[in-house]
């Protein structure tokens, strides 16, 4: 499953098939593919039941665990991180394909670590996205699954890596380090036209930062990503517009696609006021409308919705795409099976 380019190599997609509905069954090499995690191979001196445990799942991933299975298991750390496991290969299994297990994680609030509902988001993104030939689009798509620092860059909004900055090696400094405040170390470099085809190579770094200023093309990837996330999970089809400038805007439906612009946009729909630090925060908002006015429901239909984004005061941006499949006025949400 490759694109004219292919990208995000280490989410595993190639493990991965489309059905005939287009989206992604859980096979058995990807679900393999958790057990070479380092937390989940034995080392030399684990016990008994876990090397038997271990060896059993890779011969067939799908074998029923009991708890008392991995309760036999002596480390403490090993029993935890195997319940961890099992519980998430018997969500992606019992849901059949990846996007069904993630829509009822998000639809019925299920706890799992953050680490592998952020890599399942990767690699359903990495399936809607393939073909895609704007890199833009592609680096605005790593914020749904990766935290983002933002600074100002000579009046422009850079969102770089949290990641890849905090894991940066020995290399010489560019301004935007210094003005991220960031280890000598550290070396990000904005995306643009003169380096866009660098992003193949080095799409599994994560070492690209995005302009998201206003009106520049950062925000606007970021709206077609939305666009195709809720067409793909969702079966509905949207038009999604980045709007400049928040005064006069009538919340009379909205999302917030991270947990401060939701408090921004409850703010507002109350009529309270915001200073102008708080407002400063939002930095991207979005009107979308549907395409079919019958997939909206009837007690808005006609009204517009609008999205939010905002950083927290210490410039940083976590979205929660999940919030895409849960707040939208959709008519009807079963979709994927």
């Amino acid at each position: 499953m490759t694109g004219p380019h292919d990208f995000w190599l280490a989410c595993g997609h190639h493990l991965l098939d489309r059905n005939t509905d287009g989206f992604l069954p859980a096979t058995d090499e990807f679900l393999k593919a958790y057990l070479a995690r380092p937390e989940l191979t034995p080392p030399p001196e684990a016990c008994d039941a876990e090397q038997q445990l271990h060896q059993a799942l890779l011969s067939d991933p799908r074998q029923p665990v009991t708890p008392a299975e991995v309760a036999m298991i002596e480390d403490a750390d090993a029993r935890e991180n195997w319940g961890l496991l099992v519980a998430w290969r018997d969500q992606l299994i019992r849901h059949g394909t990846l996007e069904a297990a993630y829509l009822d994680i998000v639809r019925h609030s299920r706890t799992f670590p953050h680490i592998f509902i952020n890599q399942l988001v990767q690699v359903i993104l990495r399936n809607v996205l393939d073909g895609c030939g704007d890199v833009f689009v592609l680096r605005a798509a790593e914020m749904f699954f990766r935290p983002q620092r933002l600074t100002l860059q000579e009046g422009s909004l850079v969102a770089a890596d949290e990641e890849a900055i905090a894991g940066a090696g020995d290399r010489p400094m560019s301004p935007l380090i210094s003005l991220l405040g960031l280890p000598s170390g550290a070396e990000i470099a904005v995306l643009s036209e003169a380096n866009a085809a660098t992003y193949w190579e080095r799409s599994d770094v994560f070492d690209l930062a995005l302009d998201l200023t206003a009106g520049r093309r950062g925000l606007t990837a970021l709206g077609e990503v939305i666009r195709l996330f809720v067409a793909h999970l969702l079966a509905v089809q949207v038009e999604v517009e980045p709007v400049t400038e928040l005064r006069d805007v009538a919340l009379t439906w909205y999302v917030g696609l991270d947990a401060g612009a939701t408090r921004i946009g409850d703010a507002l729909w109350k009529g309270d006021a915001i200073d102008e630090a708080t407002r400063s925060r939002l930095i991207g908002l979005y009107r979308l409308s549907f395409v079919d006015a019958a997939d909206m429901a009837e007690t808005v239909r006609g009204k517009p919705v609008y999205l939010m984004t905002a950083m927290t005061a210490d410039r940083m941006l976590r979205l929660k795409p999940q919030n895409l499949l849960t707040g939208l006025p959709i008519r009807q949400r079963e979709v994927v099976n």
